[in-house]
């Protein structure tokens, strides 16, 4: 029975079949191993539609960040301290950069963005999305490709009266 070439040869494609079977999935979990940032479709909008974030990948959880101080001789409650909210926005996303830096991250693993906008008494009361967009896109876009998943909403205010922005971000890196 040793000696059968036809019981060996069906030990050998056991063996095989085997094989793969326990390799599949770990051949199809190392396709998936990358953060998948879904586009929308037929847009250029500077958002992800969904970013799938795989198993084994770290995933960072920034607090909301608040502008820094623009102008010292204003008042430290006025949005003249603050500046507007594009103003703002390029300062708040600066410092969520530094802090994603001092993490080993860069804004290139962020995948998930939430912007909160008060209205600007210089717009009427409403969000000044085209400003935030202005300083939205000198991070994301362009230069920078990879694209979070985003919403951005109007809140009432913002727990200092000169804030017209605060952003939280997710970050994760494979």
């Amino acid at each position: 029975m040793k000696d059968d070439p036809m019981n060996f040869a069906a030990l050998r494609f056991t063996s095989c079949l085997a094989a793969a079977l326990l390799l599949a999935p770990a051949i199809a979990s190392a396709a998936a191993t990358d953060i998948v940032r879904h586009k929308i479709p037929n847009s250029d909008f500077p958002i992800a539609l969904a970013v799938s974030v795989p198993p084994g990948a770290t995933i960072h959880f920034i607090s909301g960040q608040v502008p820094p101080i623009v102008d010292k001789a204003a008042g430290p409650d006025t949005i003249a301290a603050f500046g507007d909210t594009k103003t703002q926005t390029v300062g708040v996303l600066q410092k969520i950069k530094e802090i994603l830096a001092g993490m080993g991250l860069g804004m290139g693993d962020v995948v998930k963005m939430q912007v909160f906008l008060v209205g600007d008494p210089a717009q009427k009361g409403r969000a000044d999305v085209t400003g935030f967009m202005a300083g939205y896109t000198q991070f994301f876009g362009g230069a920078q490709p990879n694209l979070p998943a985003r919403a951005v909403m109007q809140v009432a205010g913002l727990s200092n009266p000169g804030w017209l922005v605060e952003i939280e971000v997710v970050a994760a890196k494979k």
